[in-house]
């Protein structure tokens, strides 16, 4: 059995270093609970052993540890201009046998390591084992989710305008309304529309039926779009087909 409470004690302690009078470092521990929760909640829809959604659990817990390392570092959370925060998580927990402080056994720890060094990346390792690559989905899902949580609650409150007067790059449009997870190239991040309806192509990556339900049920994805008045005709048009492809896409796979 996994004690989850001395695990969130311990992640407590070891994120009350760091300032927490910055709201993005603030942000991050909640979104750190928050994924831990929806772990669990996907776990437990694939009937997996206590010990098995415990261990979901705890890995949705650890995910994002190095945020915080990184961020007071290097000022940022973009991995492109700093470090890759799946891999400092894993090197983190891995760190004078830091893991130990979470679980006592070691006979989980190749999932838990693969599982947040994968959680972030593109796409996951493909050379994953069965059970590995188990723990991986529920925690790319769950990571996902809760970012889709933060796009409809926090993230444009003071940016709205940016969102409403951008245009959609073609290549961005082509690929979530063929059913793709968009990359991001570079320069990507200056168009804040661009940034939006690459969350909403997140649904492309989603691997259970519980993750969809999720969306469905917290309507994530038009309190997504309703935020915004788009000054362009056309570009409203187009924000509202991929309304419609992402919302058809997530109800045929609740």
């Amino acid at each position: 059995m996994i004690d989850l409470e001395k695990a969130k004690k311990e992640f407590e302690e070891y994120v009350s270093k760091y300032d927490m009078e910055k709201i993005k470092i603030k942000r991050k521990v909640s979104h750190s609970l928050r994924v831990m929760e929806i772990s669990n909640q996907i776990a437990q829809s694939q009937n997996l052993t206590e010990e098995g959604v415990e261990l979901a659990t705890l890995i949705g817990l650890l995910h994002d540890i190095a945020r915080f390392e990184q961020y007071t570092q290097y000022g940022t959370f973009s991995d492109a201009d700093s470090v890759d925060h799946g891999d400092m998580s894993m090197q983190i927990l891995q760190k004078n046998n830091y893991i130990r402080k979470y679980i006592e056994t070691s006979d989980y720890d190749n999932i838990i390591l693969k599982a947040i060094k994968n959680h972030n990346k593109f796409e996951a390792d493909p050379n994953l084992t069965m059970e590995e690559e188990l723990f991986t989905k529920i925690i790319r899902d769950a990571d996902k989710i809760d970012i889709l949580f933060q796009a409809a609650e926090m993230f444009w409150k003071d940016a709205k305008k940016m969102v409403e007067n951008s245009k959609i790059t073609p290549y961005v449009e082509e690929d979530i309304i063929n059913g793709n997870i968009i990359k991001r190239r570079k320069g990507f991040g200056k168009n804040q529309l661009d940034k939006m309806v690459s969350m909403l192509s997140f649904v492309y990556d989603l691997n259970f039926a519980e993750s969809f339900h999720i969306l469905k049920e917290k309507d994530y994805i038009n309190k997504i779009i309703n935020q915004f008045n788009f000054t362009n005709e056309e570009t409203s048009k187009k924000v509202e087909n991929i309304r419609k492809i992402v919302n058809e896409f997530i109800e045929i796979n609740q």
